[in-house]
C-alpha cells in the first residue's frame, strides 16, 4: 500500500486567509506597481499626442474629461499615491524603522489615510 506524504507543499486557499493591515498595504503596493507599469506606455503616448498641437491637446483633454476618462485618471492617481507612500514605508522598514507590530500597523494606516487624502483632493478638483 502507498503511504501519503505529509512533507509535500500545502496549497492555501487564498480566500480564507486573513491578512493584517500591513499585509494589505504590501499587496496593494504590488498591485499599484503593476498598474503603473502597464499604464506607462498609454500615458506616454497621450503626452506625446498632446504635445503635437492644440487640436490633439484638446482631443486628449476631451477624452480625460469624459466620466470614464476621469475614473481612469483617478485610478492612476490612486496607484501613484499609494505606490509612493507604501514605497517610502518599505524603504524606511528596510532601514529598520517601524518594524515593530504597533508601528507597522500605524504606518500602514498612515499610508492608507494619506493615499485616501490625495485621491479625495484630486477627485474634488477633477469632478468640481
Amino acid at each position: 500500500m502507498h503511504k501519503a506524504r505529509f512533507d509535500r507543499p500545502v496549497t492555501l486557499p487564498l480566500t480564507k486567509l486573513r491578512l493584517p493591515l500591513p499585509g494589505w498595504v504590501s499587496l496593494l503596493h504590488r498591485i499599484s506597481g503593476v498598474m503603473l507599469f502597464l499604464a506607462l506606455p498609454i500615458v506616454i503616448y497621450a503626452l506625446q499626442q498632446s504635445l503635437l498641437g492644440p487640436d490633439t491637446f484638446e482631443g486628449i483633454r476631451a477624452c480625460i474629461l469624459q466620466p470614464f476618462g476621469r475614473a481612469i485618471v483617478l485610478l492612476l492617481v490612486w496607484a501613484l499615491a499609494h505606490h509612493l507612500f507604501a514605497g517610502v514605508r518599505h524603504l524606511l522598514m528596510d532601514l529598520h524603522w517601524g518594524v515593530g507590530l504597533a508601528s507597522a500597523r500605524s504606518s500602514a494606516l498612515f499610508v492608507l489615510a494619506s493615499t485616501a487624502a490625495v485621491v479625495l483632493l484630486v477627485a474634488l478638483r477633477l469632478f468640481a
